[in-house]
């Protein structure tokens, strides 16, 4: 801390935000982070200190990978003791995946980690990167009583700041792109910033940060739909490295009710490989048994999701399989709030 005055750290991995246009050829190219007060006069007003570090090589989010997971947990790791908050710009379409991985990698967070992206780049006449970016520092530089207002992982987008592993993306083309279907927002800004004290992480245990960076890798999403096959269902799930299955279920959890279907996640459950039952609506909960179509699911031990999103399912089955949990503790561990992901 210098004079008071609270650190921040703006972690570059890559995305629209970070691009201008080359007006000779129309072709959007990524621009020298370094000169960000360049291109956005207005953070010198901000009251805080802003360093800036960028991968070398910004990656599009399409590429997104537990490789850069770690990378940036690393960054974070590296300066967490002299730096009060963080705000990492990724890519939109893969940014509810790193952010809802970010909150299970960095156990025992108290300070906070915020991350932004946009829909227009930076360069645009009507982009949205500037509020956005503007808005994100704010929120990991808001203090109270000496510390961060925000001691989680959240997500800021056209003027919301959601739990980051509350969120997924739902549109492509509208600023308002993210939502929490599940959880309100933990602030909103308007003409205040705004923040809902109610809904935010409150906890502060003391301890120091642990980064967790192994991952398994050998996990599938299967996603239900009318008229499935018996062969591709049986193929995936005889893939003789799968450590984990999120399935994506309808409605409430509902799952076709056919023999074979039941019997081949019998199966996957007799290789002790646990299989979390997710809503593919954006809204609402996993609720087995409540229909006939999920009372087989229930019975024979697939584990509940809940109202977890599949971005944070995928990242919480990654983390406790990463973490070596023993299958007879892993329905417990994953139907348990670890970090607010899941009500």
């Amino acid at each position: 801390m210098k004079n008071n005055v609270p650190d921040i750290l703006l972690i570059y991995t890559g995305g629209t935000i970070g691009m201008v246009k080359d007006y000779k050829t129309n072709a959007l190219k990524a621009f020298n982070f370094e000169r960000i007060k360049e291109k956005i006069p207005e953070l010198n007003l901000l009251d805080c200190n802003i360093e800036t570090v960028s991968f070398s090589n910004p990656i599009d989010s399409s590429d997104m990978c537990p490789e850069y997971w770690i990378k940036i947990a690393e960054i974070i790791e590296e300066r967490y003791k002299e730096i009060d908050g963080f705000v990492v710009l990724t890519g939109t379409d893969t940014m509810s995946y790193t952010a809802s991985v970010m909150s299970f990698m960095l156990e025992n967070l108290s300070k906070p980690v915020i991350f932004t992206g946009s829909q227009l780049p930076i360069g645009d006449l009507r982009t949205d990167a500037k509020e956005n970016l503007i808005t994100a520092i704010q929120v990991a530089a808001t203090q109270e009583n000496g510390v961060g207002k925000i001691r989680e992982v959240g997500l800021y987008f056209e003027y919301k700041l959601y739990r980051a592993n509350r969120t997924s993306k739902v549109s492509a083309e509208q600023f308002e792109a993210f939502e929490s279907p599940n959880y309100p927002h933990l602030g909103i800004s308007g003409v205040h910033l705004i923040f809902n004290d109610q809904w935010i992480n409150k906890a502060d245990n003391g301890k120091n940060l642990v980064v967790r960076k192994k991952f398994d890798s050998n996990v599938v999403i299967l996603k239900m739909f009318p008229g499935i096959s018996q062969e591709i269902v049986e193929y995936i799930l005889n893939f003789p490295e799968l450590d984990g299955v999120v399935l994506e279920t309808y409605g409430a959890g509902n799952a076709p009710t056919a023999a074979w279907f039941i019997n081949s996640l019998k199966a996957v459950l007799e290789r002790n490989i646990p299989v979390i039952n997710v809503t593919q609506c954006i809204g609402g909960s996993v609720l087995m048994g409540h229909y006939e179509s999920s009372i087989q699911l229930k019975q024979i031990g697939i584990i509940n999701g809940k109202d977890i999103t599949t971005e944070s399912a995928l990242a919480k089955i990654k983390y406790l399989l990463g973490i070596d949990t023993l299958y007879k503790d892993f329905k417990i561990e994953f139907e348990n709030s670890m970090r607010g992901e899941m009500s």
